[in-house]
C-alpha cells in the first residue's frame, strides 16, 4: 500500500524535473537480515539538491553541526518520487525545531518526514539569518523488514493494581522488529511519571495499521543514526486502530527516561499518536489506546490523569526559561511545553475529553 505524504503542502513547483544522476551518498548501517538502512547524501553547497534517483527510502530528514537553532528562520522543503508509480510530490516543508529530544541534545536535525516507499529526492534550502550550517546533509531512511528475534512480542492486557488502571495489550520492541544493536546497550531513568505528554509523528493518517512497524522503525534508526540519540525518543507510540507499542527501551511499567519533550523529559512519559492530525480528525480507536495507556501509565504513581503537575524546565529552549515550575495538566500535549504544532490542533482539541476518558479508567 502506498502510504500519503502528510497534508502539509506548499505549492507545487512547475519547473519540468529533470533527473540527475544519484548523489554521491554513503549507506550506513545496513543489515543483511533485512533490519534497514541510512543512506547520507552531503549538501555542501547549502542550497539543495536537484532531483535524482537514490536507494530505495521511507523516511527522509536532514542534519547538520552546529546548534539547533543554526537553521532558524531557514525554508527546508523536499519532493520525492514514489517507487511504485515514479510520480513526484508536491513540495514538503521540514520542520527546522521540533522540540522534541533530550534535554541537551549533542546533535541537530529536523524532525523526520515519512514518505512511504521512494527511490527518488528533491531539495530546497532558502537559508535564515545565520547561513547555511556546515556539514548540511540529507539522510534517507529505509526501514527494512525488521530485526526478527526469538522474544515475546506482546504483553497481554493485565487487571488493574490498587488504586490503577487495566494495563492495556502492548506490542514490544521484539514485536515491531527493532533491531537492538542501533541503541545504546544501557538504560536511563528518571523519577516517577507524574505527567504523559502527547505527540503526533506528522507522517501519513491513511497507512494501514500493518505497516505501523515500519513507521516506527524507520523513527527509531532516524533518531539513532541521524540524531544521535541513544534510542527512540518517544517512550509509547499508538497507531489508527489503538495498538500501544513500546518506544524507548528499559522496562514498559519503569520510569525511562525518554526524548520526546525538550526540558521536560524528567518525571514524564511521551506517547506519540502516529499520524498527522492538524486537519485530520483522529479516529476513536486512536483516542481509546491513548486514554488506556495514560490511565494505566499514571496510574502506576497514583497520579489522577485529570488532575494537575507541576515541572520544573531543564532547558530554555523550551517554552519556558530554565528552572521556570510549570503547572501542567497531567496529559498535555507537546505544545504545552514547546513552540510546535505538534500534537496536531485537532488532537489538542480532543485531550480535555481524553483526560476524563482515562480518569474514569482509573475509578475502581
Amino acid at each position: 500500500m502506498r502510504l500519503s505524504l502528510p497534508a502539509v503542502l506548499l505549492a507545487g513547483c512547475t519547473t519540468v524535473l529533470l533527473l540527475q544522476p544519484a548523489a554521491t551518498a554513503t549507506p550506513q548501517g545496513r543489515d543483511p537480515a533485512g533490519a534497514g538502512s541510512t543512506t547520507t547524501i552531503p549538501l555542501p553547497a547549502g542550497t539543495g539538491l536537484s532531483p535524482r534517483g537514490t536507494r530505495p527510502f521511507e523516511l527522509l530528514g536532514l542534519d547538520w553541526d552546529g546548534p539547533a537553532d543554526a537553521l532558524a528562520g531557514a525554508v527546508l522543503r523536499v519532493r520525492t518520487r514514489n517507487a511504485a508509480t515514479g510520480r513526484w510530490s508536491d513540495w514538503h516543508r521540514l520542520e527546522a525545531e521540533a522540540g522534541d529530544g533530550p534535554d541537551h541534545p549533542a546533535h541537530s536535525a529536523t524532525a523526520p518526514l515519512w514518505t512511504g516507499p521512494s527511490d527518488g529526492v528533491a531539495v530546497d534550502v532558502r537559508p535564515g539569518p545565520a547561513g547555511v550550517p556546515a556539514g548540511l546533509r540529507l539522510d534517507l531512511v529505509d526501514p527494512g523488514r525488521g530485526a526478527a528475534r526469538a522474544a515475546v512480542r506482546t504483553l497481554p492486557a493485565e487487571p488493574p493494581t490498587e488504586g490503577g488502571a487495566p494495563r492495556p495489550p502492548i506490542v514490544t520492541r521484539a514485536g515491531w522488529g527493532a533491531d537492538e544493536s542501533l541503541r545504546d546497550r544501557d538504560f536511563d531513568y528518571t523519577g516517577p511519571v507524574r505527567e504523559v505528554f502527547v505527540h503526533h509523528t506528522d507522517s501519513a493518517t491513511d497507512y494501514a495499521c500493518t505497516d505501523a512497524p515500519r513507521v516506527i522503525r524507520a523513527i527509531y534508526r532516524y533518531h539513532v543514526q541521524t540524531n544521535g540519540w541513544r534510542d527512540i525518543g518517544y517512550n509509547f507510540l499508538v497507531d489508527r486502530c489503538g495498538t500501544v507499542y513500546e518506544g524507548r527501551a528499559g522496562g514498559v511499567d519503569l520510569p525511562v527516561h525518554g526524548a520526546h519533550t525538550l526540558g521536560f523529559n524528567t518525571d514524564s512519559a511521551g506517547i506519540a499518536a502516529i499520524g498527522t492530525y492538524t486537519d485530520d480528525q483522529p479516529p476513536q480507536p486512536l483516542l481509546d489506546g491513548l486514554a488506556a495507556l495514560a490511565a494505566w501509565k499514571l496510574g502506576l504513581t497514583a497520579q489522577p490523569a485529570d488532575g494537575r503537575t507541576r515541572l520544573t524546565s531543564t532547558s530554555g529552549a523550551s517554552r519556558y526559561p530554565k528552572g521556570t515550575v510549570v503547572d501542567f495538566d497531567a496529559v498535555s500535549g507537546h505544545r504545552d511545553a514547546v513552540t510546535t504544532e505538534c500534537p496536531g490542533t485537532a488532537l489538542y482539541a480532543r485531550l480535555p475529553a481524553l483526560r476524563t476518558a482515562a480518569a474514569r479508567l482509573q475509578t475502581p
